[in-house]
């Protein structure tokens, strides 16, 4: 499973369509491009008030709305150089991934500007 369908699996219930149709980033749908307002078609799931809800229940403080690895430790999923380096590699990530720092910064918006184009409501400032 790739590291971005997990984020998405423990975000999104498993009825909404993000989770239950999630294709890898990676994948291109040229075959069967989705009607223009599929997006628009997805329930709405409000991110920021569920990674809250995680947050106020963990025994850590982790300011998962600027770090990528406190978002992945709040969603129980390794966080880990290597895993990090394997979402940039399914987020298409074009940046030395031997720079730390920048690849966590970009994989950060990346992830948040994914889960609004996959139906989650976001904050503007979080995608930007």
């Amino acid at each position: 499973m790739s590291i971005f369908k997990a984020i998405l699996d423990k975000i999104f219930p498993s009825s909404h369509p993000a989770v239950a149709e999630a294709a890898p980033p990676a994948a291109t749908p040229t075959a069967a491009p989705a009607p223009a307002g599929a997006p628009a078609a997805m329930p709405a799931v409000d991110v920021e008030a569920i990674l809250n809800g995680l947050a106020a229940k963990h025994p850590e403080k982790l300011n998962w709305k600027t770090s990528i690895v406190d978002l992945m430790k709040l969603l129980g999923l390794d966080s880990s150089l290597a895993a990090r380096k394997q979402l940039a590699t399914e987020l298409h990530y074009s940046g030395d991934t031997n720079d730390s720092a920048a690849m966590n910064i970009w994989l950060h918006k990346q992830v948040m500007q994914k889960l609004a184009e996959n139906g989650g409501k976001v904050p503007d400032d979080l995608k930007k």
